[in-house]
Parts: C-alpha cells; structure tokens; sequence
C-alpha cells in the first residue's frame, strides 16, 4: 500500500481514492501496483458490489507521474504495474463507478473507458497528450475511443491532442453524467446507493454481459500498444519531447 492511494473496504462497496493532491494526483508506479493489487482481489471477492474511483482535491488525476514513470519502470518487462493495472480493469466484473472533477490526463481519461459509469463535474476536462510525448495510446483506447466516438473525433483527441471538455466527453459516450460541480459528490452518492439497492447477482451478471466478448480483444490490443509504448520509452523522440515538457513546466512556474 502507499500513503498516496486510500484503498477502503465497506459494506459492499471498495472504495479507490487517488490521494495525491500536491502532484494533482499523478499516478506513481507504487500506486500503480497497489491500484492493481486492489481491483485484483475485488475481482475474487463476492462481497464487493461496487468498486469506486475518485481523486482527491481539484484534479481527478494528472497522469502519469512522469519522473518517476521514467527512474522506476524497467523498460522490458511486459508485467510492470500500469499494464497489470489496466489488464485488471479490463478483466474486472464488478460494476466500476467513477467521478471525475478537475482535469483528467492521459491515464486519467483512458482508464475511464474501462468503467461502467462516469460522473464528470461540468468543468471537468480531459486530454490526451501521449503523441505530444513521443508516445503512443493506452488502455486500449485505439480501439475503445473509435467506437464510442468515432474515427475523426477520435483523431481530434489522440493524433491532434485536443482537450475536451465535460459535454463533450459526454457526448463522445466517455462519460455517462454531467452535473454541476457542487453536485457531483452527492450525484456519485445518489448513483452508487441505486447500484447498492439493486439485487447483487442480476447486476453482476449484467456488468458481465455488457462486456460480452470483448475482454480477449480489449486485452490483445493492449498488449499491442504496451509493446509500442515500451519501445517508445527508449527513442530520442521521448527524451527530447520530455525534457520539453519539464522545461515549458519550468518556464510558466517562473513567470
């Protein structure tokens, strides 16, 4: 476990709270592993009903926390912590809500395709900046975001990284809710006690249904695009448009 992610068992619910506020919650591999710890053992508990997702302060997620993204993955391994993570999302089959205030980037966005629903705040803002990296897509999102929003809209997020905002995403099937921002904790309370009221098996079964027959396809693109990713890590391309991003963070921290 990490003191940067809150993992908490109740009564039917598990409860995932990236708890980073400092860094805008971005994502460390310690909390990748201990993300993919949880979702793995709510996968073989029948008492969870619902697992929840949610980031604490003003920012859902900033992504991936580059720095130590980049000290701490070994660069060839194919069972490093954010696939493992992402591999349990996928595999996952206990209903998955999340709520997204705040600004949703990279990971922050591609993990919420894997969910079942997603309650965004009306400020809410979401991007996708991995081409802007020298990288490629996650989750995978090349073959999830096309068909829920299309090839060309799909190109305005991935290939031009547009951001977007919560009508958007909701427009694009990203999201399922869009509320006011001083609603959004008692929206995600009002929707997880509805899934808590339903019978426990028929949602189960459902969740599984709806997922029915993508899972294996879901995984081999996946697998696809981890192998470019890693590949990706090691280019110059990566390095130069890293440090690009460090030094423009750099500049606006001084001005």
């Amino acid at each position: 476990m990490t003191q940067d992610l809150r993992i908490e068992p109740g009564d039917d619910v598990l409860s995932i709270t990236l708890a980073r506020p400092d860094r805008r919650n971005a994502i460390t591999v310690a909390m990748y592993a201990a993300l993919a710890d949880a979702i793995e053992a709510a996968a073989r508990d029948d008492s969870v009903r619902v697992i929840t997702i949610r980031g604490q302060g003003q920012d859902f997620t900033a992504g991936n926390d580059l720095m130590d993204f980049l000290a701490e993955l070994p660069r060839q391994s194919e069972d490093i912590p954010v696939w493992r993570f992402l591999r349990a999302l996928a595999n996952n089959q206990v209903p998955i809500v999340a709520a997204v205030q705040g600004n949703a980037v990279g990971i922050g966005t591609t993990m919420l395709f894997h969910c079942d629903l997603v309650i965004a705040a009306a400020s809410a803002r979401f991007s996708l900046p991995f081409v802007d990296l020298g990288l490629v897509p996650e989750a995978a999102s090349t073959l999830l975001l096309p068909r829920i929003a299309g090839r060309r809209r799909s190109a305005r997020y991935l290939l031009l990284g547009e951001s977007f905002g919560a009508q958007d995403a909701l427009e694009s099937g990203l999201v399922s809710h869009v509320v006011e921002d001083a609603q959004l904790d008692s929206a995600f309370v009002e929707i997880v006690g509805k899934l808590l009221a339903k019978p426990r098996d028929a949602l189960r079964i459902t969740q599984q249904l709806l997922r029915h027959g993508t899972s294996e396809e879901i995984i081999e693109r996946m697998e696809l695009e981890s192998s470019h990713f890693s590949e990706r890590l090691q280019s110059a391309e990566v390095r130069d448009s890293i440090a690009a991003f460090f030094e423009a963070r750099r500049s606006a921290s001084a001005h």
